[in-house]
């Protein structure tokens, strides 16, 4: 089985630079979505039919790692023209054809599975999907003979009876692969936009007496077409309550499922709870038990289980077991917290491995750094990593007691047991079981105060 992916427009209603079909909805481009739908309903080769920049299209395939076919229509000449463009890659192909289109995003593929079933069972020549709606305005209408499809009759063609048809067309067709090409032949452009519309096929088909088909969608909502930004925020709201939904059918705990962001590649464990105003994004997975807490955004994160995080920011980090964080705490790319961390209110971590045990309770910055088992970090601390033209390491051994406001400059050792005093800028090694101290003695300038008021 084939499908062809219609994605070669502009789509000037779109206001933007990037290709309609780029658009992101609950965070994954509608081309992308639309290709994983195909691929879960077990169409094992998908052609995309490629346009407009479509070099963007094909990179952000590559750059996910997905592989893509393609061929290009060059002029957008419309529907059934592009189809034409994937007929040198289907020449020696025998079976069914599903064509749909990139900007429709909600498309289910347990709907395309029994879309094409249906058709398969039918043995039909061609076989479309579709809807019926409260106003059909706009949509070409289904027009039947005991229940037998005869035509498509577009809105500007209708008469007024045709017009009351409120069953309309999805734009989403299976064909029988020969059939439909055959019949592409014989299509012509004399109509006012001077296109070869993929409609004319079903009326071919049915001049020569092919068995043409309709399947009527349950939910009508699948079948919206992105064309607008308006559109394009409908039809991610509608993902997100879809995804929502299933989480929460896993066992997942929302407190306001209207008020939780969570993107459709996220994977969340069972009796994980998730608060008010949370973002999840990405290629994130949070294990059972967690408890996220409003105002929290996750990026790309693995999250295990017993993991609490309140009013943080986690970004492209890796949250092992009994983990605590927050509140307003920063963890910035390949930050890596081991067992029963906390990191508290203001501690930013980025790039470094804690592990077990380690404490940062507040105002503080961990960054290029490994810090060993059960170090506690008084507040103020920074590990200062940055030279201005090259970063460089900190190494704090196990058991480290870091007093308040001490500033490390990278490279330095800390070793196991140490200690450094309060407001030290450490600048040297300091050895295991030691004390550093790292500050300048204090000066106490006798009744300076009364001297000066005058």
């Amino acid at each position: 089985m084939v499908s062809l992916v219609l994605a070669a427009g502009k789509g000037t209603r779109m206001k933007s630079e990037l290709p309609k079909v780029l658009h992101k909805v609950n965070g994954i481009p509608m081309v992308i979505k639309i290709d994983n739908e195909l691929k879960k309903a077990g169409i094992d080769k998908n052609i995309l039919i490629l346009g407009h920049k479509k070099e963007l299209i094909i990179s952000e395939f590559k750059n996910r790692n997905i592989n893509i076919e393609h061929v290009t229509q060059e002029e957008q000449l419309g529907t059934g023209h592009a189809i034409m463009q994937a007929k040198d890659s289907l020449k020696d192909f025998e079976g069914t054809v599903i064509v749909t289109c990139g900007d429709t995003p909600l498309i289910r593929n347990t709907t395309i599975e029994q879309f094409v079933k249906f058709h398969n069972e039918k043995n039909a020549s061609a076989t479309i999907l579709t809807a019926k709606v409260e106003n059909p305005f706009g949509y070409g209408r289904i027009v039947k003979n005991n229940d037998k499809v005869i035509a498509i009759i577009e809105e500007k063609e209708a008469s007024e009876d045709i017009k009351k048809i409120n069953e309309i067309n999805s734009g989403v067709y299976c064909f029988d692969s020969k059939k439909l090409f055959s019949s592409l032949e014989k299509i012509d452009n004399n109509n006012e936009k001077g296109e070869y519309y993929l409609t004319d096929v079903i009326k071919i088909l049915v001049n020569n007496n092919e068995l043409v088909e309709s399947y009527l969608l349950e939910d009508n909502q699948e079948i919206l077409g992105v064309n607008s930004k308006v559109q394009l925020a409908e039809a991610s709201k509608v993902l997100r309550e879809r995804k929502n939904n299933e989480l929460m059918n896993e066992g997942v705990i929302f407190i306001d499922p209207k008020t939780a962001y969570i993107e459709e590649s996220v994977k969340i464990g069972k009796d994980t709870v998730i608060y008010p105003n949370v973002i999840i994004e990405g290629n994130t997975e949070i294990g059972e038990n967690t408890i996220i807490m409003q105002n929290t955004r996750i990026i790309d994160s693995i999250i295990e289980n017993d993991v609490k995080i309140e009013s943080s920011v986690i970004e492209e980090s890796i949250i092992k077991s009994g983990v605590t964080i927050g509140p307003f705490a920063h963890l910035r790319s390949k930050a890596y917290l081991k067992e029963n961390v906390h990191i508290g209110n203001f501690v930013e971590v980025k790039k470094s491995t804690l592990e077990k045990g380690v404490k940062a309770g507040h105002l503080t910055y961990i960054g290029d750094s490994e810090v060993g088992k059960n170090t506690n970090f008084g507040a103020g601390t920074i590990t200062c990593n940055y030279d201005g033209k090259n970063k460089h390491k900190t190494i704090i051994g196990e058991n480290v007691f870091i007093g308040s406001d001490t500033k490390f400059v990278a490279p330095v050792v800390i070793g196991d047991n140490a200690i450094t005093g309060a407001g030290s800028v450490i600048t040297k090694d300091v050895p295991e079981y030691s004390l550093g101290l790292g500050r300048a003695k204090q000066l106490n300038i006798k009744e300076w105060r009364k001297k000066n008021e005058d």
